[in-house]
């Protein structure tokens, strides 16, 4: 990992290095296939859902739950929880995160309603096709309703293969496995360390040493990556997280426009020449720059 997360509440952070490592503890009701290279519709399967479906106006959707599932510290996971979760996320609940990144991505659910300790529905305000994909991406675990926020940041409760360990500022996350999975064959491992290496080349020599199994490097590192690890499996990834540059257009020298549209177009070409694969090369409009994700074989 390259940084250190805030806390290690998924709900309350925006940066990938918390839902990285923490997506592990976790369930969602359904999820992206992992076994499909592209994330869509299509690609979404159940997880603590066994299934969805929606109304005939298609404002309702209706998921049942999985039974026996229990948390981390023993207690039963039910429709309770889902409520609990997206009231939270919503505004409607006693209980409020400090930091709510992804509230407006529920703007169009009007109320969460549970019918039994099995079934959950989410009412919408019009018709949403999209809404199970944000109810399948990472960052829409399901929080448990008897563990406050405050815990959440610091010792997260779930579901999921895996329990929280330790959280070491800048130093590690470490996971070990639940012999209590709902799925009765996983997890495969016995747990799971992130090492927190904000250092670009010393996160490769450490790769390139053993010390670990999976690192994100750019692409200028690509080529001494697969020169010093014969073994190396690298591959290129989309990543879309953009990377910024805040000018203050109130302020001298970039008050003019003019000079603003020329510094953007001279670090757009600089940048993506720089790392475009193989070296400096004509750009097509709209390039994107990619990660290189490397692990042994």
């Amino acid at each position: 990992m390259f940084d250190s997360p805030a806390s290690v509440s998924i709900h309350e952070e925006s940066a990938v290095i918390a839902e990285r490592a923490i997506m592990g503890v976790f369930n969602n009701l359904v999820i992206f296939d992992q076994h499909v290279k592209q994330n869509s519709t299509q690609s979404i399967v159940p997880d603590l859902a066994t299934g969805w479906s929606w109304s005939e106006d298609r404002t309702s959707l209706t998921l049942p739950l999985r039974r026996g599932v229990k948390w981390h510290d023993g207690k039963p996971f039910t429709a309770g929880d889902v409520k609990c979760t997206w009231d939270m996320l919503t505004g409607k609940s006693g209980a409020t995160l400090r930091i709510n990144p992804r509230k407006s991505w529920y703007r169009n659910v009007g109320e969460v309603t549970t019918s039994g300790d099995y079934e959950v529905t989410f009412h919408l305000k019009r018709p949403q096709p999209a809404f199970p994909a944000l109810l399948a991406s990472g960052w829409s675990p399901v929080y448990p309703c008897h563990v406050p926020p405050s815990q959440m940041r610091q010792h997260p409760i779930g579901t999921g293969p895996f329990k929280f360990a330790e959280f070491k500022p800048n130093e590690y996350i470490k996971l070990t496995r639940n012999p209590d999975y709902w799925k009765t064959d996983r997890p495969y491992l016995d747990g799971v360390e992130y090492a927190i290496i904000p250092n670009q080349s010393t996160r490769m020599l450490g790769f390139i040493a053993g010390k670990f199994e999976l690192v994100f490097l750019p692409i200028p590192l690509l080529k001494e990556v697969k020169s010093q690890s014969s073994e190396a499996i690298c591959d290129l990834v989309p990543d879309n997280a953009p990377r910024n540059l805040i000018l203050n257009r109130a302020a001298p020298p970039f008050d003019n426009a003019g000079l603003r549209r020329c510094r953007r177009r001279h670090n757009l070409i600089r940048w993506c020449r720089r790392l475009s694969p193989g070296g400096p090369r004509r750009l097509r409009p709209y390039t994107t720059i990619r990660p290189c994700r490397c692990m042994p074989m």
